[in-house]
């Protein structure tokens, strides 16, 4: 049983907790600053004070949208230094086939096999050192081991309303499954 994010109310999606709220705040306005262009096309920028009921609504549509959106913290205050899940967008919780409460709080170098796991730390060093890069393509696997490519993925340094690193984002609209076939079987370039 998952247990409801603090603030939100009993049945009350987690991605509409105020929590949920302020990510989805956070994941929109740092990439209109990074890229200096929304992150999805309904996302009007955020007006200087916005409202509980504009929050809410900005937050649901970010969740709907059908590019793939997930973020993971800043792992500086944990011993593992291990970031965390914090926000999946209902895209990447179905291309991922995870529930919200399995998602949030995993580690988000189980996005990728072992293999791609050195690539995917040297992308997101680089992508922390320049703030922001677009056009990334590599190799992740779901939860049930099906590998999948995907392409023209964005980066960026998720900050809050006072600038403050929170973590990392990532987006991307196309991606596509690799065949289920031995590793010995797929051309050089995809193993």
């Amino acid at each position: 049983m998952s247990v409801p994010e603090a603030g939100s109310l009993p049945g009350e999606a987690p991605w509409l907790s105020p929590a949920g709220m302020e990510r989805a705040t956070w994941l929109l306005t740092s990439h209109q600053r990074a890229f200096g262009r929304p992150l999805i096309a309904s996302a009007s920028p955020a007006p200087p004070t916005p409202t509980p009921g504009e929050d809410r609504r900005r937050a649901q549509e970010l969740f709907a949208a059908a590019t793939v959106v997930l973020a993971h913290d800043g792992n500086a205050d944990r011993p593992d230094h291990d970031p965390r899940l914090i926000y999946a967008n209902s895209s990447a919780l179905a291309l991922w086939r995870r529930p919200w409460a399995e998602m949030i709080g995993m580690p988000s170098r189980l996005t990728a096999e072992p293999i791609e796991r050195s690539g995917r730390d040297r992308l997101l060093a680089s992508a922390r050192a320049q703030e922001a890069i677009s056009g990334y393509t590599g190799i992740r696997i779901d939860s049930h081991g099906r590998r999948f490519v995907i392409h023209g993925a964005r980066l960026w340094t998720l900050r809050d309303s006072h600038g403050q690193d929170r973590g990392q984002a990532a987006a991307f609209s196309s991606w596509w499954w690799l065949p289920q076939v031995p590793l010995s079987v797929l051309p050089p370039v995809l193993v």
